[in-house]
């Protein structure tokens, strides 16, 4: 009586972590339908190219020099590089290849912040932009970048992800399997939550937002992710996040694990804050305007707590299930469910993983090989992150230094 009672309340306790995951996978399904692309306009908008840059001057020429290479009409794109707290020659860097450069005139503790000065002085002396696209200093930008963020503008999107894609997928096992992430958000996040008409997510580079949004509070935010709020902000405005894959971000990632862990406790760490400072307005938001896209951000910022979660319960049913064998002598169907889930899970994660590479077109060997079989210790080591989180979150923004200095041609996009 009491062994059946103790499964009845494992069953029940997992519930919530279950319908959790059926929630993502659902969403998921819809990443393997085709995306409908933009209707084609012709070079309306002027944008602006903002870059926030501490120490980048190893790699910020190049971004400069294929923003140049646009193939949109130069007269209707400028290129803006917003220096702080640097201690090289990133400045000297931006004007050399031809960029405008912004300096704040107050102390800067983090990239929301250098943007929310730009965008303030920009509106106050220079309102003649239609739209202004975010970059990371190490990125390399797709020659068709600004038509198709043009496209997406003149159809009316206020606001839009562009595809972020990889520059060093095979260099390291962690370069590769960030690669691999963000290619498995690109696709079963991104392209499905546009596709059923929510809001996709900002990924901190590589988007887009109109001179309209901008107007409306500027861009101002207080969490070590701007992206993340700055969309959940948005979407309490009733707006959304256009997914526009055709516009591509080639980004550099770590090649250390060390690195990575740096740079995903950061994120963890912001994406708490947002949770904790918005799940209740979003709340407050659906019950208002009954938006799901309110419900599904506070899903997707709830995400720290329910790994954590998720993992807690899952060692607990597993240790109490292993002591319930050794006291009864009886196995389970739950224990061999704990069992077959978790060595199955790690072998399909080798599949999905080659699954993910070959659906966004590329070459299993342009990936380091490794990658495909350490992605489930990748997620794996997220759990951990996000435990560290909340027992002792960061309090500052700290810089990724970046050091693959690559130009298109040294890519080797056709190999």
């Amino acid at each position: 009586m009491i062994v059946n009672s103790i499964y009845v309340i494992l069953f029940v306790l997992g519930v919530p972590f279950f319908a959790y995951g059926i929630y993502y996978l659902v969403i998921g399904l819809f990443g393997y339908r085709r995306y409908n692309k933009f209707e084609r306009h012709e070079p309306e908008n002027r944008f602006g190219a903002v870059i926030a840059a501490r120490n980048e001057g190893l790699v910020i020429g190049n971004l400069i020099e294929s923003l140049k290479a646009q193939h949109y009409p130069a007269d209707k794109l400028d290129i803006f590089v917003l220096p702080n707290n640097c201690t090289d020659n990133t400045e000297a860097v931006a004007l050399k290849h031809g960029a405008k450069v912004f300096h704040c005139s107050s102390k800067v503790h983090s990239k929301g912040g250098a943007l929310e000065e730009f965008f303030d002085d920009t509106f106050a002396t220079n309102d003649n932009y239609d739209a202004f696209c975010i970059f990371d200093a190490d990125n390399l930008v797709d020659p068709d970048f600004f038509i198709h963020m043009n496209d997406a503008l003149c159809s009316g999107e206020t606001i839009a992800q562009g595809y972020r894609e990889s520059k060093n997928p095979c260099d390291s096992w962690i370069s590769g399997c960030q690669s691999i992430f963000y290619w498995t958000l690109n696709r079963f996040m991104n392209l499905p939550r546009f596709a059923l008409g929510m809001s996709a997510i900002l990924n901190g580079t590589g988007f887009m937002v109109s001179r309209e949004v901008l107007k409306d509070g500027g861009f101002r935010t207080f969490s070590l992710t701007e992206d993340i709020e700055f969309t959940t902000q948005n979407i309490m405005k009733g707006r959304r996040v256009a997914w526009v894959p055709e516009a591509t971000t080639y980004d550099e990632h770590p090649l250390a694990f060390e690195t990575s862990w740096k740079q995903r406790k950061r994120w963890s760490t912001g994406t708490v804050e947002c949770f904790a400072h918005y799940a209740p307005m979003l709340w407050k938001n659906y019950k208002e305007t009954k938006d799901w896209k309110a419900i599904d951000m506070i899903l997707y910022l709830a995400a720290p707590l329910i790994q954590v979660l998720t993992s807690l319960y899952s060692v607990s049913t597993f240790v109490i299930l292993s002591l319930l064998f050794v006291n009864t002598q009886v196995w389970s169907d739950a224990l061999t469910f704990a069992c077959v889930f978790s060595i199955g899970g790690t072998l399909l994660s080798f599949g999905f993983t080659a699954m993910v590479v070959k659906m966004e077109h590329h070459k299993l060997k342009q990936v380091r090989r490794s990658s495909y079989f350490t992605f489930w210790f990748f997620l794996l080591s997220w759990v951990f992150i996000n435990v560290v989180c909340f027992v002792k979150p960061i309090k500052s923004w700290e810089p990724i230094e970046h050091t693959k200095s690559v130009n298109f041609a040294q890519l080797g996009l056709d190999e």
